[in-house]
């Protein structure tokens, strides 16, 4: 015993075993030096080989040259998708679309035209979803460690290529840096994140328990690819909606065509493009993803298409319940993420100084065009007038503008919002603060379009502050996709609770409070799907949870096991746990033909009563039953 406490904690003194007079010489000491370098070696060769196998793999993938703020072109009036209706000179040189349409892409900042796109028609349609699915075969067979790797490369590019993306979302949407930052590329590594760490595990074949009558059956879950599947997603963060159920559907060994929407396609086939270099880096068909363009009229083609097998949409209730009808035809399950009125309950003696900030970001992020921002803020009546100072105050200081257009001197200014995606809607938002006002509401900040100094696009809406909304009017009921803050008094917290599930919404809310526990219990009581204590919006960060609603908000999910599962077809397989030594054999008193009605129902009577019936008392005397029945 000495012996093996000197090799172990004097492993250097080994270095004199050769020395004929050293008394502490063995073979003891040999071993132990042998051993050591032959694990480390073996060590370092295998952590080199998983290296070369699993490690990121770096490419390129050229930058747009309207990504650049120092970038110029046509400015378009009044830009629209259909510009080039009466425009034609915005249409590219070599036209010749055969009787398609196309898309204007324009920066909604400042009206500079893009490009213009070739929209998809039926026809190109069904040829790229049969691309995707022949492409699929092939993909279907690679490992989650290869898979992985696809992961890590897009990972590793992103991270290094973050400023870039960010600017190319801005360009195309009109939103500033900062919520690019947030909304596209912090939120798409936590999704990369997860699928590396832990989406083998989510899909991984999984032994069930079973119960004792079929104690000697294995019962086994294994997730299978379900083909091709589809994403139809909103404009509002062009990258991660793109990216995010591009990766996990080619992570579950799916293949998948994404409709993008009209008004982002300019960046999201940039975006696209870049997991199709990664795909031909690492050896791989980059058809088994493919990005459709098309109006609405021709999105049946593949919301109705036969090879389509999950669709996943995000967007209005208006045209999720037009897609969910269309995938009807063929029995298509459908994810709904449709928007929502998303409240935050402001308990009593909370500290509004404290979180006042997070709410303003929880309702100027991306000018408001958030699924999950704050839509109301419900405060205790004793609380609403120093918050309305508070958010009055602070809102009347917001710069908006685009961070993409340099002054005469070359520098940008200081900018808090961007544009909205279009002006489509202000007469719509004026119309409601308009009815608000009249119902008794306060308006001191905002409430109609801004029209900005320096930059041409008119797609600009003044940060507006509406107090005293009643939870009732149109105001209250409708979601405003915009940043306008809406606040709601309350006399008590069941009342607050009320107003906070009085919508047809359902998607997130927030609640804040000074007292955690009764915070988390105000939050059990509400109608949603996702619940933020003293915070905004963390839920999605954690790529772990599901992500959806409920009620008008849609349904199933899309984050976290459950919505990565959603694109698999899981299937059930029981097998023999023994099978050379225990197998199913039906007894004679069951056996076709059977030869006695009588004999054969106390045998199942008496198996019924041992199994499940309730005291050992019984089970034995239906253990007396089933043995008397095999006589």
């Amino acid at each position: 015993m000495h012996s093996l406490f000197y090799v172990l904690f004097h492993p250097l003194n080994t270095l004199n075993l050769w020395l004929e007079d050293d008394p502490n010489a063995s073979i003891v000491d040999v071993l132990y030096l042998f051993t050591t370098f032959s694990a480390f070696g073996i060590w370092l060769v295998f952590d080199r080989y998983q290296k070369a196998v699993n490690s990121a793999v770096p490419f390129r993938h050229p930058a747009p040259e309207a990504a650049d703020p120092n970038w110029h072109s046509r400015v378009i009036p009044n830009a629209n998708l259909r510009s080039h209706l009466h425009m034609p000179d915005l249409l590219p040189l070599q036209f010749g679309g055969g009787g398609r349409d196309y898309i204007t892409c324009f920066d909604p900042a400042n009206n500079l035209h893009l490009t213009s796109v070739l929209a998809d028609d039926a026809r190109s349609i069904e040829a790229k979803i049969k691309r995707a699915k022949n492409a699929q075969i092939k993909w279907c067979e690679t490992s989650f460690s290869e898979r992985r790797r696809v992961m890590r490369s897009l990972l590793k590019w992103l991270v290094e290529n973050q400023e870039l993306c960010a600017r190319v979302a801005c360009r195309d949407s009109g939103k500033t840096m900062v919520d690019a930052a947030l909304g596209e590329i912090l939120t798409t590594c936590s999704k990369l994140e997860w699928l590396i760490n832990h989406g083998e595990r989510v899909l991984r074949t999984e032994t069930r328990y079973s119960n004792l009558t079929m104690s000697y059956k294995k019962s086994q879950v294994i997730y299978e690819p379900k083909g091709v599947v589809s994403a139809i997603v909103s404009w509002n963060y062009a990258l991660h909606n793109a990216w995010s159920p591009i990766i996990a559907s080619i992570f579950a060994g799916n293949a998948i065509v994404l409709k993008a929407s009209e008004h982002v396609i300019w960046s999201t086939e940039w975006f696209v493009g870049a997991i199709h270099k990664c795909l031909e880096v690492l050896g791989y068909d980059a058809d088994i993803v493919q990005t459709v363009c098309c109006w609405p009229d021709q999105a049946e083609a593949l919301t109705k298409s036969p090879l389509i097998k999950h669709i996943t949409f995000i967007g209005s209730e208006e045209v999720g319940r037009k897609v969910a009808m269309a995938a009807t035809e063929h029995l298509t399950p459908v994810t709904l993420e449709l928007g929502g009125k998303d409240p935050a309950i402001i308990l009593p003696d909370t500290d509004l100084q404290k979180w006042s900030s997070i709410w303003m970001r929880g309702i100027f992020l991306n000018s408001g065009q958030n699924c999950i921002g704050i839509e109301r803020l419900i405060v205790h009546s004793e609380q609403y007038d120093e918050l309305y100072n508070i958010l009055t105050d602070r809102v009347a200081k917001l710069r908006f503008g685009s961070v993409l257009a340099p002054t005469r001197e070359g520098y940008i200014n200081t900018v808090d919002c961007g544009c909205m995606i279009s002006n489509d809607r202000f007469g719509v938002l004026e119309e409601l603060i308009f009815q608000a006002q009249e119902d008794g509401a306060t308006v001191d900040v905002g409430g109609k379009e801004l029209l900005h100094t320096s930059c041409e696009g008119r797609s600009y809406f003044q940060a507006t502050v509406v107090g005293d909304a009643k939870p009732n009017s149109r105001i209250a009921q409708v979601e405003l996709f915009a940043p306008i803050a809406l606040l709601i008094r309350y006399d008590d917290i069941d009342e607050a609770i009320t107003i906070a599930n009085g919508t047809r919404y359902g998607l997130g809310a927030s609640v804040f409070g000074p007292h955690q526990d009764l915070c988390i219990e105000v939050a059990k009581e509400l109608h949603c799907g996702m619940v933020s204590v003293n915070d905004f919006g963390v839920y999605y960060l954690n790529q772990d949870l599901p992500f959806g609603g409920t009620k008008a908000s849609g349904y199933g999910r899309f984050g976290g096991p459950e919505g990565l599962r959603s694109l698999t077809n899981p299937k059930a397989i029981v097998s023999d746990r023994w099978p050379s030594f225990v197998q199913t054999n039906i007894p004679k008193v069951l056996d076709y033909p059977i030869r006695s009605l009588v004999r054969s129902w106390d045998f199942v009577h008496g198996l019924t009563v041992l199994l499940y019936a309730d005291g050992y008392r019984a089970r034995f005397n239906g253990l007396l039953q089933l043995t008397k029945a095999c006589r």
